[in-house]
């Protein structure tokens, strides 16, 4: 496979990435990491069993997720690293919210394609 292949399959899991977390659909654990860290923009940290249990739950429900900016990507080996914006609707906890977030996404290539390894979002303040 080469690299365009390969980023062209990198750039498709993210898409599913955000579209299993807007339409909160239980395929998501394909595409994570069992070693997946998740920091959120609230200082929230979730390992692969925390999330799957707070997804499940609705803990977090989102109705819109949109990329607005892919500003870096790196390889290292089987490793991407990605930055990118996202503008991001939904429900916490009956509470609204609207946030551009700036996200850091670190993806392991594996057999069965990529895999969320790590994950660090940030609000951005207007």
């Amino acid at each position: 496979m080469d690299t365009s292949e390969k980023e062209g399959k990198l750039f498709e899991t993210i898409k599913l990435l955000d579209s299993y977390l807007r339409n909160n659909d239980q395929k998501i654990a394909d595409i994570l990491d069992e070693d997946v860290s998740f920091g959120h923009s609230n200082g929230w940290i979730q390992n692969f069993e925390d999330f799957k249990k707070d997804f499940s739950s609705k803990k977090v429900i989102y109705q819109a997720i949109h990329q607005t900016e892919l500003s870096e990507i790196k390889h290292y080996k089987n490793t991407a690293s990605i930055r990118r914006k996202i503008k991001v609707l939904g429900t916490y906890k009956n509470q609204d919210f609207e946030m551009k977030l700036a996200l850091l996404e670190i993806w392991i290539q594996k057999n069965t394609g990529w895999k969320l390894w790590s994950r660090q979002s940030v609000e951005i303040k207007p």
